[in-house]
């Protein structure tokens, strides 16, 4: 029989202690903090310092981004090493098979995915031109699928690639769907980067444009995110007629060419996304507006 001094000991797992019986509720931030890892903790936060900019990383310099001794980055690092979530190159470390290994699976567990793959196929079929799934992030959108075509664009995306929801036509497909409202709740007090010419660089310049594109039902970019590279997308919705997704096609060209080609691209793509709407529930006559 257990006793009330039983009930209420602790016990000590990974240095960390575990009140038995404690709340299964949400509590303050005091209490939520009793139970939070400090090490697990540092060693996420040392691989949340990696983007696509800061791709190598020393000890040293992780030390002083995570605010804490040489010593304890030294033995996070070989920690994640260990793990294969960090591997050597030179003096420095890069992010390991790891990490790679559990975004991806990651991706292939989002249910879109399954539903997507022949649907992202068959538009690289269709289109000629390489196609790409890509959910939204806050402000960016996130390339979770990437067939390419016979004469694909050479470049650094990638399935995981994240690029700003304003400046790219993917990004405008959920934009489009947004609303005014959450569009200028989306950007408060955001600095919007200027890509080229045509990026729109205010909110009321991205709700105007929101509600052009909802419109036309997609959007059509030459050269106006990365130089030499054309795209269109098209919005999926699912029953409630939110963009859960967007469907692109790429071409490296500054433009698309003849308007025959661009309206036969267009259809493709929106044709394929409206497709893939439909495999998540959406119909037009349920959709709320």
């Amino acid at each position: 029989m257990s006793t009330p001094a039983a009930d209420k000991r602790s016990s000590v797992d990974e240095g960390v202690a575990v009140e038995v019986g404690a709340p299964a509720g949400r509590g303050t931030a005091a209490d939520e903090e009793r139970y939070l890892v400090p090490g697990l903790e540092r060693g996420l936060k040392l691989l949340q310092l990696f983007d696509r900019d800061r791709t190598r990383i020393a000890a040293a310099e992780a030390a002083r981004l995570l605010d804490v001794p040489r010593s304890s980055a030294f033995r996070l690092i070989q920690t994640l090493e260990h793990l294969g979530y960090l591997e050597r190159s030179g003096n420095d470390y890069r992010l390991g098979p790891s990490v790679m290994r559990m975004g991806f699976e990651y991706v292939a567990a989002l249910p879109i995915t399954a539903l997507a793959r022949p649907v992202v196929e068959r538009l690289r079929d269709e289109s000629g031109c390489t196609a790409q799934l890509a959910i939204r992030d806050g402000r960016e959108v996130v390339y979770v699928m990437r067939e390419l075509g016979p004469s694909h664009v050479s470049s650094n995306v990638a399935v995981g690639t994240r690029l700003p929801v304003h400046a790219t036509v993917l990004g405008r497909m959920f934009l489009a769907h947004l609303g005014a409202t959450a569009i200028a709740a989306l950007y408060a007090g955001a600095a919007l980067e200027r890509f080229s010419a045509h990026t729109v660089t205010t909110i009321e310049g991205l709700q105007q444009q929101a509600l052009a594109d909802r419109a036309r039902g997609h959007a059509v970019s030459e050269s106006d995110f990365e130089g030499g590279i054309s795209a269109i997308a098209a919005p999926v919705l699912d029953s409630h007629g939110s963009a859960v997704a967007s469907l692109s096609v790429t071409l490296l060209a500054p433009s698309i060419g003849s308007t025959t080609e661009r309206d036969r691209l267009i259809g493709v793509v929106t044709g394929a996304a409206l497709t893939l709407s439909h495999r998540l529930n959406y119909r037009e006559d349920r959709a709320s507006t």
